[in-house]
């Protein structure tokens, strides 16, 4: 990316030109600094991940605004790359929309989506279709949300998740909506289904935007490589629980070898090195800094 854009005009670039965004999921600020060194070019802050990093608890709506947007202001502040957060229902009405977007911008973070569920709401992957606000409602948050950001660079993500219960017809004409309403990006969410291609087929191909899927799970949708995701007509794929999944096995492995064996000796190849994991946190950059700055330079 341009070095002389902000992380939010290289988001912004790259939604109209190039190859498709790939953006793998994390909960923290590690993992953040983990998806820049591993080379993407941008990094996605799953809210299931974050109520299980802070609360221990699953993506109910328990996680609120504060709670969020410091924790993304800490994985934003050591990258730089562009971070894209979930914002769930914006967290109440228009107005708290309008707050909503001025938190996450201050925050430093480049994009957000809000969904159209009925608050409280639940992960888009867990058993059961999800309750949505009327459209207009929505219409009208979405509006919100492009009338409260200070950086016209920042991206405002509208998000659907009527295709379950209302079905896709239902799901594109608000998809549509909302990027009259101003969205940059359209986020349809769906289920695996045996007419999943076809689904996404559909999204984008009548929807006049950038369109973002979501790649959480197995299925069909789980098993297409990203070539295969772009040419469906996608400019972003988030995989929200690349970091949650993948970590969530390799502790609970270790513990149990902890507790069968007494020692690590046996995951030990699949865990890092303490050297390995001080440069994922950037040490070497520190020790440079105290070299130059402390009074007690060595």
């Amino acid at each position: 990316m341009a070095a002389n854009l902000t992380v939010r005009q290289q988001l912004g670039k790259r939604l109209t030109e190039g190859g498709m965004i790939v953006a793998p999921g994390i909960y923290d600020a590690y993992g953040a600094r983990m998806v820049q060194q591993a080379g993407f070019e941008a990094v996605y802050m799953t809210g299931n991940g974050v109520s299980a990093c802070l609360l221990g608890q699953p993506d109910v709506g328990l996680v609120d605004l504060t709670l969020f947007a410091a924790h993304a202001h800490r994985a934003a502040a050591c990258v730089n790359i562009p971070l894209i957060c979930d914002a769930d229902t914006g967290y109440g009405n228009a107005v708290n929309v309008w707050h909503t977007v001025r938190e996450y911008e201050s925050a430093g973070v480049a994009a957000i989506h809000i969904e159209d569920q009925v608050a409280p709401k639940r992960c888009g992957h867990l058993p059961g279709s999800r309750p949505v606000v009327a459209m207009e409602e929505h219409v009208g948050k979405i509006e919100a949300a492009v009338a409260a950001r200070r950086d016209p660079d920042f991206i405002i993500i509208a998000r659907t998740d009527a295709a379950g219960g209302l079905g896709l017809d239902e799901a594109i004409r608000r998809g549509q909506a909302y990027r009259k309403a101003g969205a940059d990006v359209v986020f349809v969410e769906l289920k695996n289904s045996p007419t999943i291609l076809d689904d996404l087929k559909r999204v984008t191909s009548e929807t006049d935007a950038p369109c973002l899927v979501n790649i959480d799970g197995g299925g069909k949708l789980g098993e297409l490589t990203v070539p295969e995701i772009e040419a469906l007509g996608f400019r972003l794929a988030i995989f929200p629980g690349l970091a949650r999944n993948a970590a969530g096995f390799a502790i609970k492995n270790a513990l149990g070898t902890l507790k069968r064996d007494g020692n690590t000796a046996a995951v030990r190849d699949r865990m890092l090195t303490s050297k390995e994991y001080n440069e994922v946190l950037g040490l070497d950059g520190v020790e440079q800094w105290e070299k130059r700055f402390l009074l007690n330079r060595q």
